[in-house]
C-alpha cells in the first residue's frame, strides 16, 4: 500500500470513530471550511469547490438530523475526505510548497465521485426544501392593526 493509501486508511479509522460524535464532526467541518478559505484560490480545489461545499453541507444536515437518508458508508467515506482534508500530515504533508494540496484535491476527487450519486440526491432535497420554504412570490406580508370602536360601520349606524 503507498503512503496515500496508508493516510487514507488511517483517517477512514479515524472517521469511524468521530462519525458517531456529532460535536467531533462539527469541529472537523469548521477546520475544513477554514482551510478550504484559504485554499480557494487554488485552482486545484476550484474544480471541486461546489461538491465539497455540497459534501459539508449534506453532513450539517445529517447531524442536524434534517437529512437523514444518507448511507452509512456514505458518511464515513465523506467524513474520511475531511479529516484526509484538515491533516497536515496525511500522504504529502500540506506545507509543502504546490504539492502539499495536491493530495487533498486528489482524495477529495475521489470520495466526491465514488458518492456521487448520494451527493445529487442530497443536493435535489436541499433543492426541494429550499423551494417549499421560499415565500410564494407576489405575495403581500401586512400587518394589521385594530382601529378604536363599536366595530360598525358607517353603513352600519
Amino acid at each position: 500500500m503507498n503512503a496515500k493509501g496508508k493516510a487514507f486508511e488511517r483517517a477512514k479509522k479515524k472517521a469511524e470513530n468521530v462519525a458517531r460524535d456529532p460535536e467531533k464532526v462539527k469541529q472537523i467541518i469548521d477546520s475544513a471550511l477554514h482551510k478550504a478559505t484559504e485554499q480557494k484560490t487554488s485552482s486545484q480545489f476550484q474544480e471541486i469547490s461546489g461538491k465539497f461545499q455540497a459534501l459539508v453541507r449534506m453532513l450539517k444536515s445529517w447531524i442536524n438530523r434534517e437529512y437523514k437518508v444518507i448511507p452509512w458508508q456514505t458518511i464515513i467515506l465523506s467524513v474520511t475526505a475531511v479529516i484526509y482534508f484538515v491533516s497536515p500530515f496525511d500522504a504529502i504533508f500540506d506545507f509543502i510548497p504546490l504539492l502539499g494540496f495536491a493530495d487533498d484535491v486528489a482524495v477529495l476527487t475521489a470520495v466526491l465521485a465514488s458518492i456521487n450519486h448520494d451527493l445529487d440526491k442530497f443536493m435535489k432535497w436541499e433543492g426541494e426544501v429550499v423551494q417549499e420554504e421560499a415565500p410564494v412570490a407576489g405575495a403581500v406580508d401586512a400587518d394589521f392593526e385594530e382601529v378604536p370602536g363599536d366595530g360598525k360601520t358607517e353603513a352600519g349606524k
